[in-house]
């Protein structure tokens, strides 16, 4: 499964800065290759430990980790719902990305000038908001004429559409993003949509180095204004997350990072981070060709899982057989998790778990 994330925010707060960070980051766990595919689009790694102590202990031919897309998206202005500077292209770009990161300026540094003269990561964010919440009423209210039209027919299925859809227009007029919509019926009804405001979203306050770790009056009034969203507000810096990637050994970063009292790079919690944001979890295969990463959703089968892989091993599926992580790190070989019994054989109805070590049973 391919995950695509895009950066947002406004200009000069930190965001291809964290996005030059994002794609010339090593996994500290190992030295895993990136890949540029275009001026603004990054193919990293996701940064998974797990991988790297199965590696270990199987000794394969191959690593092969999942991968996320990171897309810097240009910098919005006020009016950009309406075209203003870069608009139709940031809002284009956002429509074609999965997960959201919104990035803020939490730091006061007068060598850096901010758009709007001063700094205000709540106004800041409003201003974005505003502008997805236009772009999708404009969306919405096309949505609402044309079931307004159909249900003048007397259709009861479609009066209740429209009736439906009144009240998702009612709480993107309120100031509400449509995320903040969880009847499921109305849920399933926005998707043909694919409204800017509906995107999972994870925020990302930029502060500087001594505010990394506890933040500052500006992430707390931040945390504040979202905590209604159920969104993850994460504290990096942007600038330390440039210095680690000019570090050239793993033992050079770890070391760096244990001066800043971090235990991880912050590009790390963002990748993994927008994971969760889009219910995803990882399962592995392993053997001597290669032990390799894969991206499903959480709650699949093991067929479905299976056709990550490939397409046959859905349609032909017979069994899988299922060694947890756990047990495969705390026996330390394929071998002796079946010697003790610990290999589960699974059917159709098998729901993946986090970290499952799987081997798929199929017909071609």
């Amino acid at each position: 499964m391919a995950l695509k994330a895009g950066i947002v925010g406004l200009p000069n707060v930190g965001k291809s800065t964290l996005f030059n960070a994002l794609t010339n980051a090593k996994v500290l766990a190992a030295n895993y290759p990136f890949a540029t595919k275009d001026p603004n689009i990054g193919v990293i790694t996701v940064p998974d430990e797990r991988l790297a102590k199965l590696s270990d202990l199987v000794k394969p031919q191959k690593i092969l980790p999942t991968t996320i897309e990171i897309v810097d998206i240009a910098g919005l202005i006020k009016g950009a719902s309406k075209g203003e500077g870069l608009g139709n292209q940031f809002l284009g770009n956002i429509r074609e990305v999965d997960a959201i990161v919104h990035v803020v300026r939490c730091f006061i540094d007068d060598n850096v000038v901010h758009v709007d003269g001063n700094v205000n990561p709540v106004r800041d964010k409003e201003i974005i908001d505003t502008e997805l919440l236009f772009k999708d009423l404009e969306t919405v209210e096309k949505w609402v004429d044309k079931l307004k039209k159909a249900s003048k027919a007397g259709q009861k299925d479609d009066v209740r559409a429209h009736a439906m859809a009144e009240e998702v227009k009612a709480v993107l007029e309120s100031g509400k993003p449509a995320r903040t919509i969880v009847d499921e019926e109305k849920v399933e009804m926005m998707k043909d949509l694919y409204l800017l405001t509906a995107k999972p979203i994870l925020y990302v306050c930029n502060v500087d180095e001594e505010s990394v770790i506890n933040g500052n009056k500006m992430t707390e009034d931040f945390k504040a204004l979202v905590a209604d969203e159920h969104a993850e507000v994460l504290l990096i810096s942007a600038g330390i997350e440039a210095d680690i990637v000019e570090l050239e050994s793993v033992e050079e970063r770890l070391e760096f990072l244990s001066e800043m009292g971090l235990k991880e790079p912050g590009v790390n919690k963002v990748i993994k981070s927008c994971y969760k944001l889009l219910n995803l979890i990882t399962y592995f295969t392993a053997g001597e060709k290669e032990v390799r990463a894969w991206t499903i959703e959480e709650g699949w089968k093991a067929p479905q899982a299976a056709g990550v892989i490939h397409t046959d091993f859905e349609k032909g599926f017979i069994r899988a057989e299922v060694i947890k992580y756990n047990d495969f790190v705390s026996l330390g070989s394929e071998q002796a998790v079946k010697e003790a019994g610990k290999m589960g054989v699974e059917g159709k109805e098998y729901v993946v778990g986090d970290g499952d070590v799987m081997h798929f049973r199929f017909n071609v």
